[in-house]
This record gives structure tokens, sequence and C-alpha cells, in this order.
């Protein structure tokens, strides 16, 4: 049964020397790219495993080859990432959830909760990230949203998380959490996720990669 929520996606493409430059060192540019369209491939292909109504990828640079088919491409707006991800949530109408590139790890079970639509008083989902962040975003409503309630949050920032969920709590929206994950943003964190993720594309760039005796 096909869900009525829009599933979005917001990402870089992967570009050497634009992408997860904090992979560099131990990484090359190049390897980190690579390692950025792997957690791209996974995100993708677990977004096409799910029954919603639409799938988008809001994408700053070029689609490539990495694409698959069943997803439509939107370009990124100018300015700071809390902007950016404001814009992507205005372009929707009903439910929407919207996920980054940085959790190749995720789950369509992980993700299915939120894609039931506005249920038992439910406002808005929730995914913290390990590192003060959050992975997942939904809004059952976003046509219906305060423009204030992503705009100014401090993106990047330890607290980034809790002000934003502090921002959807006080424009009285109902929140629901989905479990925390941690982001890819040091190699140590690829490592980790590559083993929660052990038969995914980003797991085997990351063994491809990396020496056995530096794991």
């Amino acid at each position: 049964m096909t869900s009525p929520t829009t599933l979005l996606v917001i990402a870089k493409a992967p570009v050497p020397g634009r992408v997860k430059t904090r992979l560099t060192p131990p990484f090359s540019a190049t390897e980190a790219a690579l390692l950025a369209e792997a957690a791209l491939v996974d995100t993708l292909r677990t977004v096409l495993a799910l029954p919603a109504r639409r799938r988008v990828l809001v994408l700053e640079g070029r689609p490539g080859p990495w694409l698959p088919p069943g997803i439509d491409v939107v370009p990124q707006c100018a300015g700071g990432l809390d902007e950016r991800l404001a814009a992507a949530f205005a372009g929707c109408t009903g439910p929407t959830l919207l996920v980054g590139m940085d959790t190749p790890q995720i789950t369509p079970a992980q993700m299915a909760p939120a894609l039931l639509g506005p249920v038992g008083g439910c406002d808005a989902w929730f995914g913290p990230a390990d590192d003060g962040g959050f992975w997942a975003l939904g809004l059952a409503a976003p046509e219906c949203a305060p423009p204030d309630l992503i705009r100014g949050v401090p993106m990047s920032v330890p607290e980034t998380g809790a002000v934003q969920r502090r921002r959807l709590v006080d424009a009285g929206l109902t929140v629901h959490d989905l479990p925390p994950l941690r982001d890819v943003d040091s190699a140590a964190d690829a490592e980790y996720v590559a083993s929660l993720a052990p038969h995914g594309r980003f797991a085997a760039t990351f063994r491809r990669l990396t020496p056995v005796g530096a794991r």
C-alpha cells in the first residue's frame, strides 16, 4: 500500500573536494567522494524500498550515473543549510519526511513509522543524531508550518538537534521520535557505520579503501 508521504533526501553531488571533507585525512578527496557517493546510493536504495507517494532528491550539484530511476531531482536553493531545509519543505504539501545522505545505515524499518501519515495526534517526526544534530525531520503538514520553524536553527553545532526539536514543540506540534543514529563525519564514524550495514555499498567502499591493518 502506498504511503501518503513524500520522501526528501537532501544531499551534495559526490564531487571530490566538495563532500565529506572531514574524512581527509586519512582519505584523499577522491576517496572521500567515493564514500559520499556510496552513502548516497545506499540512502536512495532505502528510500526506493519504501512505499512513498513521491521520492525527491534535493541536490546541490548535478546528478550522475549513481542516480537510480524513480527519484525526482530538484535543486537546492542558495543560503545556509537551515534555508535549504526550509525551502525543501516549502515545496511540499502533505506528510513529508526529509533525511540526509550521512546515515547510509538507515533501514526501511527505521523510517517506516514516519510514513504512516499524521496518526495518533502526531504532527512531526524527529530523528536525533549522535553528534547532537538530526538525521530525519518529518512534518505532517509542511504547508501549514510557521515560516521560522527551521530557518534560523544553528546548523552543524552540538545543540542543533535540541534547538530544532524545541522549535517543533514551541510551535505546538506533537513530536514523535525516531531512533538515534550516527552521522558519517569522521573516519571513525565511517568504520562504525560500515560495521552496522556490512552488506551495503558504503561498507564495501570503506573496506576497499581501508587497509585491513588500519581498521
